[in-house]
């Protein structure tokens, strides 16, 4: 069980380190992503079909599991453009609001009653994120494009639970992965069209840090995280994934020195958001052993 958590802990690690690599890497965040999905994908590929590991899956839940890639990639993409606009900590902070969108999107799609505590504790998110775009000019544009990530990644949420009832997390990615392949390379042209001239293929030393990310950042995050979930829980598992914004803002300021960038409204933004991460906790361990001592009661 202690290398399951060990595993747990790693993994989290390297996904704060997905942020870092956005700044990084010298390329627009529509660039970025079409390298990082391309060499995932293949990286993926090759892992899946080597261990085994991609399920038989009916053609309808694949092309609705490329669908959903549609969605990672525009996430992905909504994600570093976050960052290229401010800088990694206001974009991290701004895809929290992810809960936010979650609690408000799922119940409508999945036809469950709105959870009136689950919409308080995401608008105290909404309100630390709201007190940061309106006292700090400067980081404006970031935080859309960061509501933009959290909203995208709520519907792909959504999205994977539905799919996880039939299938495994790699198939899932697998397949994901193609469909946000494809829907990279269609907007590829359109990108390039809007944005400034930028060279498709990345220079020597982008490159070398797009194989580190798509490998251990994409690949390598959810290849430790599937390891964990099979000796610890789902609900561990995405509660201590509440971890990662905290590395990523951590990471940050140690290498980029952003802590001389934020002010006031920030540290106070980054609170409220915190409070609501910390009771919605609370409030998922009080459900969780509601439910174990329920079974206990049933159990001869």
């Amino acid at each position: 069980m202690l290398k399951a958590f060990l595993t747990l802990h790693l993994s989290i690690l390297i996904a704060g380190w997905t942020g870092i690599f956005g700044r990084l890497i010298d390329l627009s965040a529509g660039v970025l992503v079409f390298w990082r999905v391309l060499l995932a994908a293949l990286i993926l590929w090759a892992v899946v079909l080597w261990r085994g590991l991609l399920q038989p899956t009916p053609l309808r839940s694949v092309a609705g599991m490329c669908a959903a890639g549609a969605l990672l990639m525009l996430s992905w993409v909504f994600f570093y453009a976050a960052i290229k606009a401010s800088n990694v900590s206001v974009g991290v902070v701004a895809f929290s609001s992810v809960g936010f969108f979650t609690a408000l999107l799922e119940p409508l799609l999945t036809h469950r009653r709105i959870n009136a505590q689950e919409v308080f504790f995401s608008l105290v998110t909404v309100a630390g994120i709201a007190l940061i775009f309106h006292f700090d000019t400067r980081y404006r544009l970031g935080i859309l494009f960061g509501l933009a990530t959290g909203l995208t990644s709520a519907l792909l949420s959504i999205s994977f639970r539905g799919f996880r009832a039939r299938c495994g997390t790699m198939t899932i990615l697998s397949w994901e992965l193609v469909g946000a392949l494809l829907c990279a390379l269609v907007l590829l042209a359109p990108y390039r069209a809007l944005m400034p001239p930028e060279p498709i293929i990345p220079s020597a030393e982008n490159f070398a840090l797009l194989l580190v990310f798509a490998s251990v950042c994409t690949v390598g995050m959810y290849y430790l995280q599937v390891q964990a979930l099979e000796k610890i829980s789902a609900f561990t598992v995405n509660l201590s994934y509440n971890l990662e914004p905290v590395y990523s803002i951590l990471l940050a300021m140690a290498l980029f020195g952003e802590a001389r960038e934020l002010n006031w409204s920030f540290w106070a933004g980054l609170a409220l958001i915190a409070l609501s991460v910390l009771l919605q906790s609370v409030r998922v361990m009080r459900l969780q052993a509601r439910a174990h001592g329920q079974e206990d009661g049933r159990t001869p």
